[in-house]
């Protein structure tokens, strides 16, 4: 089976492509960056499509810059929106598999919310994005739903991996800099890590799952508690300071609460979910060799 990967040269992508070198599995994955077919050319996306015949096809192209999404909302709406409409169109009318990931700041991210639904947002929990990027993400959420498409829907958080730049290796630059750092610690979650994502996604995909699932780690902790945890397990000499979010303006607002629930996930067969420690302690080992 060909399995198309869009957004191939961005960090999930790059994790799927070192998931398939392993060879476990029976399938021909078939990589484009953005450079090599932007998912906003529609009629490029559906010649492709129809030449390839894939069996699945992996989305992981975004507009992620979520400041720039306030002030280029045209793109971002275009990529975030608009081109995930058209793929759900493509996959309802050439019958394949659609796997489409989005992120935590679809939900209002209260900080209210942290004590009512201690384990997170569930996926059904109703969506209120305090951002555009939020936005034009859940509007390419409920387009794929409301396509024919045979599709799942993964909504991840704070993603951190080997590839690109993250969290994890900001703050081990900057912890190479400097003595002293601030961080943020009113904004609540978890991360996910995208060995771990791209491993729960294989595990749906074979199960023949369909809908909406949240793959990201165990653990409830703020921006400066995974900060002091790297510089800890690193044995790097930084003094982290607590700072709240106003210590850093930005221009689109950040949800103060947004741990994902993955009770749903963690009911399909193979699908554990690891400890946020656990997943860091992994990663930061992955980066060193």
């Amino acid at each position: 089976m060909n399995i198309v990967l869009l957004g191939a040269g961005g960090q999930l992508g790059r994790e799927w492509q070192v998931f398939f070198k392993k060879g476990e599995h029976n399938h021909t994955l078939l990589p484009y960056t953005s450079a090599q077919l932007d998912i906003t050319h529609e009629s490029e996306l559906a010649d492709e499509m129809r030449q390839l015949q894939p069996g699945v096809v992996i989305n992981c192209a975004a507009y992620t810059d979520v400041d720039g999404a306030e002030e280029q909302r045209d793109l971002a709406w275009e990529v975030n929106a608009d081109a995930v409409a058209r793929l759900g169109e493509l996959s309802g009318e050439l019958g394949f598999t659609l796997v489409h990931y989005s992120t935590d700041y679809v939900f209002p991210g209260e900080e209210e919310d942290r004590e009512q639904f201690p384990d997170g947002y569930a996926e059904d929990h109703p969506a209120d994005p305090v951002n555009y990027y939020g936005q034009t993400k859940w509007e390419g959420e409920q387009a794929v739903r409301t396509s024919s498409a045979h599709h799942l829907i993964l909504r991840i958080s704070w993603l951190c991996g080997v590839f690109g730049s993250n969290f994890v290796t900001t703050m081990l630059r900057l912890g190479s800099q400097r003595e002293v750092l601030q961080v943020v610690d009113d904004q609540w979650g978890s991360p996910s890590f995208t060995a771990e994502v791209v491993r729960h996604t294989w595990m749906l995909l074979k199960a023949g799952e369909a809908g909406t699932f949240h793959s990201t780690s165990r653990g409830l902790i703020t921006w400066y508690d995974l900060a002091q945890a790297i510089f800890e397990e690193k044995d790097i000499d930084v003094t982290v300071k607590p700072v709240p979010s106003e210590a850093f303006p930005t221009v689109a607002e950040r949800p103060r609460f947004s741990k994902l629930n993955t009770q749903k996930i963690e009911s399909i067969p193979g699908c554990t979910v690891e400890e946020w420690d656990v997943g860091l302690a992994r990663l930061l080992y992955q980066l060193r060799t």
